[in-house]
């Protein structure tokens, strides 16, 4: 059964590597193409060839991480059927490889494939998209979002503060802020403008050329200010608790970022009384997307059992890759339904990976177990 087993791994993760390379070529393809048109304009440094294809390589994990339950049933697919064609499969199933111990021998190595998933996209996705931008926005300029760029919000003891940061380039030095302070009513209190802000050491920022305007005293139960007392300070130190790691999330897609990251963000934003859907619902699909896997492995067993002797495996692989196809779309497609109607953000997330199991389930049930 060892040879068995060893045999089964070999050819499954053969396929798997061919099909996630050939998915990947095509996707650095795309991406090469799209970032030819900023060749040649000037940032910090003039975005040349070399950027470009730095950037495209770099961007590679996190489409490995996207492609991975897709490659992995396309791939597992392609074996069963080709093991069925040739009656290696039956021949397996005469020498002890029954119905319930193919599955074990597959769930084996999808959970290897869910660690691998897991890995890629947790760590190594990350990290090298942080990479890609910091190329790309020592090149071009800075890192930013929309025509305002990112809004934050932190309640501290006594106030609340909104704080606007416009970009933040790749040396993690934030431009262009704007600070409001409010009470615990709402009311204006400050606003402080600065032209740049560091992270510092012992949660507080570091404010340059700054613009402060107070406004001590107010009539008409708080609503009107009588004056307006406005400052310029060259630095200003201004406590909070908002990362650079949160900075970065408000301006990244937030399925770029790590499962921590997120999770931190999340609770930020809560304890801020912000709407979190959105990442929530990222969180848990971080969380639930590996073990799709597993359910991919499940849905191609049934192919192993499929009795052909002539024509080629092609519409199997073509069902599988429609299968693929289907999965990834239902598992965005969910996800902005779970936003728009306001979703249990787990159940957003879940709900592809459990129709998936669901119809895995039934095609081993009907195509193996009743066969």
């Amino acid at each position: 059964m060892k040879t068995i087993r060893r045999f089964l791994y070999r050819e499954i993760l053969a396929a798997v590597a061919f099909v996630a390379i050939g998915f990947l070529a095509l996707f650095f393809f795309f991406d090469f193409v799209d970032e030819l048109r900023y060749i040649g304009k000037s940032g910090v440094l003039e975005y040349k060839l070399i950027h470009a294809l730095a950037f495209v390589t770099l961007s590679l994990p996190n489409h490995l991480y996207e492609l991975l339950p897709i490659a992995v049933l396309i791939g597992t697919i392609f074996v069963m059927a080709r093991l069925a064609q040739s009656s290696e499969f039956t021949i397996m199933r005469t020498s002890g490889l029954g119905p319930w111990r193919a599955l074990q021998t597959l769930l084996i190595l999808g959970l290897g494939f869910v660690v691998l998933t897991f890995a890629v996209g947790d760590y190594i996705a990350p990290a090298s998209e942080k990479a890609a931008q910091f190329i790309k926005s020592r090149a071009q300029g800075r890192l930013s979002t929309g025509l305002t760029g990112a809004w934050l919000k932190e309640q501290q003891d006594y106030s609340s503060f909104a704080v606007n940061v416009r970009e933040l380039d790749n040396a993690g030095t934030m431009h262009q802020l704007r600070i409001v302070e409010m009470d615990n009513r709402g009311h204006i209190i400050s606003t402080t403008q600065a032209a740049r802000a560091q992270f510092g050491n012992d949660d507080a920022w570091n404010l340059s050329e700054v613009v402060r305007s107070d406004f001590p005293t107010t009539s008409d139960a708080g609503k009107v200010p009588l004056r307006v007392d406005t400052r310029r300070l060259e630095t200003l130190r201004w406590p909070t608790r908002i990362t650079a790691e949160m900075v970065a999330a408000s301006l990244l897609r937030p399925e770029r970022m790590r499962a921590l990251d997120l999770f931190q963000y999340i609770r930020h934003l809560d304890a801020n009384g912000q709407s979190a859907q959105r990442y929530e619902i990222e969180f848990w699909r971080k969380v639930f997307y590996p073990l799709s896997c597993l359910v991919m492995v499940v849905l191609a067993l049934p192919f192993a059992y499929l009795h052909f002797r002539s024509g080629g495996i092609a519409t199997y692989v073509f069902g599988g890759v429609l299968a693929g196809i289907s999965f990834f779309l239902l598992n965005n497609v969910f996800g902005y339904i779970g936003n728009l109607q306001n979703w249990q953000p787990w159940l957003a997330a879940s709900a592809p990976g459990i129709i998936y199991s669901l119809l895995s389930l039934a095609a081993f049930g009907w195509l193996v177990l009743r066969r």
